[in-house]
C-alpha cells in the first residue's frame, strides 16, 4: 500500500470502532464513544492513536485498519492486545520481632497490598527458595475497587546453624506481577545466642564402719550416703 492513496484508517476496541481518519473530511478524525477508551485527538492521527486516563476497562484486544483510496481499495490491519496493571502499593515484611534465640520459631508475614493483578509472593533464606512446607499461602483479599492484596506467611524453625550467617538470618521477599513489576524486601534476622545452665551430679559412696564390741559379738554397720561432689554451670552456645 505505499504507493496508494489512503483513504480511511479506523481503530476497534474488540468489534466496536472508536475512532476514524479521513484525510479528506472536515475534521478529519472521528471518535466513537467505546467504554474504557478515551481518545487524546491533539496526538492522535493517520499514524497512532493516544489513550488518556485508562482505567481497567481499556484492556482488551485492538485493532487498527487502513484502507487505500480507488481504484485499488487495499485493505491492511494490525492487532494486539493491551492490559491495564495496577501496580502494589507497597511490599512489606511483618512480624520480626527485634531478637530470636535457636529452637524459635520465626512466624512472620509478607503483604503486597492493592494491585490488579494479585502480586506472586515467594520467600527465601540467605538467597534459597523455602521449601513449600515451611509456607503459609492466604486467600488473595479484594477490596472493593478491583485491587487485590495477596499475603505469604513463613513459619520456620531456627535449629540449622547454617542459616545463621554473622549471627543474622537474611530474609527476602518478591513480590512479582509478569512481566512489568518485581520488587524484594529485606529483613535481617538477628539470632541471640543462649545460655544454658547444665547441672552434671557424680554419685560417689562414701564408706563409713563403726564397731561395738559386747563380748564375742560384735556389730558393724555400713552406710552408702550418695553426695553430690561437683556442681558444674556451663555456658552452652546452642
Amino acid at each position: 500500500m505505499e504507493n496508494d492513496e489512503l483513504y480511511s484508517v479506523k481503530w476497534y476496541k474488540s468489534t466496536h470502532e472508536f475512532y476514524r481518519f479521513l484525510p479528506k473530511d472536515i475534521p478529519k478524525a472521528h471518535v466513537y464513544h467505546v467504554t474504557g477508551v478515551n481518545v487524546d485527538l491533539s496526538k492522535s492521527n493517520d499514524r497512532m492513536v493516544t489513550l488518556n486516563n485508562v482505567t481497567f476497562d481499556s484492556s482488551g484486544f485492538y485493532r487498527c485498519e487502513v484502507s487505500a483510496e480507488a481504484p485499488s481499495f487495499h485493505t491492511a490491519f494490525a492487532e494486539g492486545e493491551i492490559t491495564v496493571f495496577a501496580l502494589p502499593a507497597q511490599t512489606v515484611i511483618t512480624g520480626v520481632k527485634e531478637n530470636y534465640e535457636m529452637g524459635d520459631i520465626l512466624k512472620i508475614n509478607c503483604t503486597s497490598q492493592r494491585s490488579r493483578p494479585a502480586a506472586m509472593l515467594a520467600w527465601t533464606i540467605n538467597h534459597n527458595k523455602v521449601s513449600k512446607d515451611f509456607i503459609n499461602e492466604f486467600p488473595v483479599i479484594s477490596d472493593g475497587t478491583n485491587l487485590d492484596t495477596s499475603t505469604i506467611g513463613l513459619e520456620y524453625p531456627i535449629v540449622d546453624e547454617n542459616d545463621i550467617v554473622n549471627g543474622e538470618i537474611v530474609l527476602r521477599c518478591t513480590a512479582t506481577i509478569a512481566p512489568i513489576y518485581h520488587q524484594t524486601v529485606e529483613e535481617r534476622i538477628v539470632v541471640a545466642k543462649r545460655l544454658a545452665a547444665v547441672l552434671e551430679s557424680k554419685e560417689t559412696p562414701i564408706h563409713v564402719r563403726t564397731d561395738q564390741q559386747n563380748g564375742n559379738s560384735s556389730m558393724s554397720a555400713t552406710w552408702w550416703i550418695t553426695a553430690a561432689l561437683s556442681l558444674l554451670v556451663k555456658l552452652v552456645q546452642v
